[in-house]
């Protein structure tokens, strides 16, 4: 299973026509995709949503975003079946100063220590009501962490915010 094999974020539905059009558009879209995983984009949605694939994230610098905007556009330029929301995270300088020491990298950001029997999705429904969100926290610790399945006891990860409408 790859990475971007399942929609996740708010918003995200699992019905048939929804993930027969999300398998397109990532099949579409690979290029792109590979980009925002190299590139280390922390994703919080990955889903289709008005029959586009729907993408909103945090990237480290302006110009990974500009890369991938380069690649979405190389693979469609009109743009027509793809929503994607990028920011920049704050620089690692100012979210130290900016961030308490219990608070990640990412502006109200939880820091949460695995403890015996926790999975990410149950760590998911505690801190979003949903276990399905554990995507989220896989990606705001991908420096971490390489297969969601696979967390330690004692390990610390970064909680996103649940910013989602």
């Amino acid at each position: 299973m790859g990475l971007f094999d399942q929609m996740f974020g708010k918003g995200a539905k699992e019905d048939d026509a929804s993930v027969q059009r999300f398998n397109e558009l990532q099949q579409k879209y690979q290029t792109a995709l590979a980009v925002i995983d190299q590139q280390h984009v922390q994703l919080q949605n990955l889903h289709v949503q008005d029959n586009k694939l729907y993408l909103r994230g945090t990237a480290p610098s302006q110009d990974v975003i500009n890369k991938v905007w380069d690649q979405v556009k190389l693979v469609n330029p009109t743009l027509d079946d793809i929503t994607l929301e990028l920011t920049v995270s704050k620089p690692q300088a100012q979210q130290a100063v900016a961030n308490a020491p219990s608070q990640s990298a990412q502006a109200g950001s939880q820091s949460y220590t695995v403890k015996a029997g926790d999975t990410l999705s149950k760590i998911s429904r505690q801190f979003y009501g949903d276990a399905n969100e554990y995507m989220r926290i896989f990606y705001a610790n991908r420096d971490k962490l390489n297969d969601p399945n696979k967390i330690q006891v004692g390990q610390q990860l970064v909680i996103p915010p649940d910013t989602d409408a």
